[in-house]
């Protein structure tokens, strides 16, 4: 099955409005049916000094948000885009998914980075997500910056049917060596024989690149850092395959996750 991708590389404000602006003109040139992939925090703005959530005003994101659900729809795209939102009395660093129909999904970030541990609230579960294609259905999983260093989340997502990785980050670490980041993404891709959907900041001090590798490990495109653009690519998503994780020796290496709903499935697949 063909899907067509669309990843944005732009700057991240503070200014929810100005965020929002700059989303606007990413889908302005989105096409029916194609899935965008936006960075952390693109909505609600993100950075390492994150004192600034006590005047980020929670109204005013979720009237930016309603606003993105009624582009979406009207652009019939699916898209993927960072926040930090307010739930259930917390702060989350969230990924949200906005379907053509209207309908939204989240994933809550499980790894903190140790600026946001005490901040915000860590989510707790691994969900895949199916989209609804015109050619069919494609499900998929997602990750939040850091956890790009915890591959045993990838290997269980993938084990959960994901047929390809959204990854949004905020990556802008100014003493992180140059490619580390770029390797895992490519690691994340081969290991799991799984299309990794990178998206992050434009930013002086970008650390890893916006990408779309290949289950293969290929880098099918990728933006320079540092520069505002956009990736298109067309992904056969039944390039996907469970070669390598159908061979891994369950006799020797068992993992398993205890107190989890889905730790009877981890432990089987």
């Amino acid at each position: 099955m063909k899907a067509s991708i669309v990843v944005a590389q732009i700057p991240i404000t503070w200014d929810i409005a100005e965020n929002l602006s700059t989303i606007a003109a990413v889908l302005a040139d989105a096409q029916p049916d194609e899935i965008v992939v936006l960075p952390e925090g693109a909505l609600s703005g993100y950075g390492s000094d994150l004192s600034v959530l006590s005047r980020l005003d929670p109204t005013a994101l979720a009237r930016a948000i309603d606003y993105v659900t009624t582009l979406v729809r009207e652009k019939a795209v699916h898209l993927f885009c960072g926040s930090l939102l307010f739930e259930h009395g917390a702060w989350w660093n969230t990924a949200l998914y906005f379907s053509p129909h209207g309908t939204r999904w989240t994933y809550r970030k499980i790894n903190l980075a140790m600026n946001e541990r005490g901040l915000l609230e860590a989510g707790s579960e691994l969900p895949t997500l199916q989209l609804h294609l015109a050619d069919g259905p494609l499900t998929v999983g997602v990750q939040i910056c850091r956890e790009i260093r915890f591959p045993e989340q990838w290997q269980y997502l993938a084990g959960a049917g994901a047929q390809a990785f959204i990854y949004l980050t905020h990556a802008a670490n100014p003493t992180e060596p140059a490619g580390v980041w770029r390797s895992h993404l490519i690691s994340r891709a081969a290991e799991n024989q799984r299309f990794v959907l990178a998206a992050n900041v434009a930013d002086p001090h970008q650390h890893c690149p916006s990408v779309i590798i290949s289950p293969r490990g290929e880098s099918l495109a990728e933006l320079p850092a540092n520069s505002a653009g956009i990736l298109r690519a067309t992904i056969d998503t039944d390039e996907a395959a469970s070669w390598y994780l159908g061979q891994r020796r369950r006799d020797v290496v068992h993992l398993r996750y205890q107190n989890r709903p889905t730790e009877q499935a981890f432990g089987q697949f």
